[in-house]
């Protein structure tokens, strides 16, 4: 098994506009124009949701050698084997309302509009100055022995501190982040960012003429949207009239269009390509989602594990070009779909929970001896991924899902967090472990075992949740409740069914 962590790259990158780049022409502005013009005579079928107020406390756990938990700058926050109350973030002093996790970095949204950040900021995603740290001692990634086991955290990254520059009028209400990118939805459909972006050649960058964005910049032009949903490198945008647009890295084509080296700097402004009467859209780390008004749910992008949910050759590089139906959710009524970096996981209305993709790493939740007979294998006969959206019969009814890069997590309607998938990185939560968790596994600690957690969030070796605290009674009922549903489902499983 390869290691995953990931490791700090350079910030010295200069700021000016990559060789080859090209402005974006009159000729294209104009036809963004006239596309607006036309989508105003649309129907309004989405609307942009409130903000939230319900103070939360926060859990962090995983692997955070990058700063992504957020605990402070001692050496002892690089592991977390366990969900672990996060004492920076108190919910009497800070009171956060609500977080995206980003593959290195974490915003959370506190009941005041304000916006805190932590985490791996070379790329600006941070949104605040972290250049006076006193206590960076992290070598960088092309240092020879790059790996700093002993030394503490930059102070200033792995500290939460407030993004510097946002709107004070306006409340926010929602937060995204890719692995370079940070973004925020405001309550009158206008959208904030500011980072990178990053492709195979290195820095793509955030806008043209920009290439490290270190503060929150309005998108110009992009307005009425809805709602957001990042993958690693690309953000999808829906809009009140149920269009959907793209931006950033698209050489796998999850922007559901093409792009050209000749024109590829128009891949950072937000651009529809045709996808229309949408209601939701959802994102993993190469592919995008959409759920349309009828319920169709449909997926473009990297499928080389069949991680889009759709019957093609399942091969390295294959790709998706444009939206296809997911033929296997139709008449699911799936209400919330994303994805990591190989695999994908949806939700539907009664809390039921489909997994698909990349199975060597246990993403699926499946285990093997379970594994349906559409499991694709390879030369050698072992399992490689289960390209059809399968059901997972060892969860009871699930209120909301996340997936990091390589490991999952849902959330049971009673406020209980199960965890799957790569072990190496304590990403799911669950202590010491010996091998991946192939099959969901409810997360039993101290500190979460009485709260009814209401939101996950998934990185690539770290994870985050959120909740507020039980009174006694009604946590001994849910516990009573899980472990009559577990041994149930014990059973169940000894006698074959």
């Amino acid at each position: 098994m390869v290691a995953l962590n990931r490791k700090r790259r350079s910030s010295n990158e200069p700021l000016v506009r990559p060789e080859g780049a090209v402005r974006i022409s009159k000729k294209a502005r104009h036809s963004s124009t006239l596309a607006s013009i036309r989508a105003s005579r649309l129907p309004t079928i989405n609307s942009v949701p409130e903000a939230k107020t319900e103070k939360l406390d926060v859990f962090v756990w995983g692997t955070g050698s990058m700063c992504e938990l957020g605990l402070g700058p001692a050496a002892s926050t690089k592991e977390v084997k366990r969900p672990r109350l996060n004492p920076l973030l108190k919910k009497e002093d800070v009171g956060i309302v609500d977080f995206a996790a980003g593959g290195m970095h974490t915003l959370a949204l506190d009941h005041n509009n304000q916006v805190w950040s932590w985490g791996t900021n070379d790329s600006g995603v941070l949104g605040r100055d972290t250049s006076n740290a006193t206590s960076e001692k992290l070598k960088d990634m092309d240092a020879a022995d790059s790996d700093d086991e002993d030394g503490d955290l930059n102070e200033l990254e792995s500290t939460p501190g407030l993004v510097q520059g946002l709107p004070s009028d306006l409340k926010i209400v929602q937060l995204a982040a890719t692995d370079n990118l940070s973004a925020v939805l405001l309550e009158n459909g206008e959208v904030y960012a500011w980072g990178t972006f990053r492709c195979n050649e290195g820095l793509l960058g955030f806008q043209d003429g920009i290439l490290i964005q270190r503060t929150p910049k309005k998108i110009e032009g992009f307005e009425n949207v809805s709602q957001l949903a990042s993958g690693k490198d690309h953000v999808l945008g829906l809009d009140t009239k149920g269009i959907v647009y793209a931006w950033g890295n698209g050489q796998q084509f999850q922007l559901g269009r093409k792009i050209v080296e000749r024109t590829r700097m128009t891949s950072l402004e937000p651009r529809s390509f045709g996808l229309k009467n949408v209601k939701f859209i959802g994102s993993g780390e190469f592919h995008s989602f959409a759920i349309t008004t009828d319920g169709k749910v449909l997926a473009w992008g990297l499928n080389q594990y069949g991680q889009c949910g759709v019957a093609a050759e399942i091969e390295d590089e294959a790709v998706l070009q444009k939206p296809t139906e997911i033929e296997a959710l139709t008449g699911k009524d799936i209400v919330y779909i994303t994805g990591g970096e190989h695999h994908s996981i949806a939700l539907s209305s009664s809390g039921e929970v489909y997994t698909f993709g990349r199975y060597d790493m246990k993403e699926v939740g499946i285990p093997k001896d379970k594994l349906p007979e559409y499991t694709f294998k390879d030369q050698h006969g072992n399992p490689r991924s289960i390209p059809v959206p399968t059901k997972l019969d060892s969860l009871p009814p699930v209120k909301t899902v996340a997936a990091g890069s390589h490991h999952s997590l849902a959330v049971t309607t009673d406020g209980i967090v199960f965890a799957w998938g790569f072990g190496d990185t304590y990403a799911v939560g669950l202590g010491n472990l010996d091998e991946d968790v192939e099959k969901p596994t409810r997360i039993n600690n101290t500190a979460t075992r009485d709260h009814n957690i209401v939101s996950v969030g998934a990185g690539g070796q770290f994870s985050i949740s959120a909740g507020v605290k039980l009174d006694e009674d009604a946590s001994e009922d849910r516990t009573e409740k899980i472990e009559e549903f577990e041994e149930e489902l014990e059973s169940k499983t000894a006698n074959g069914h």
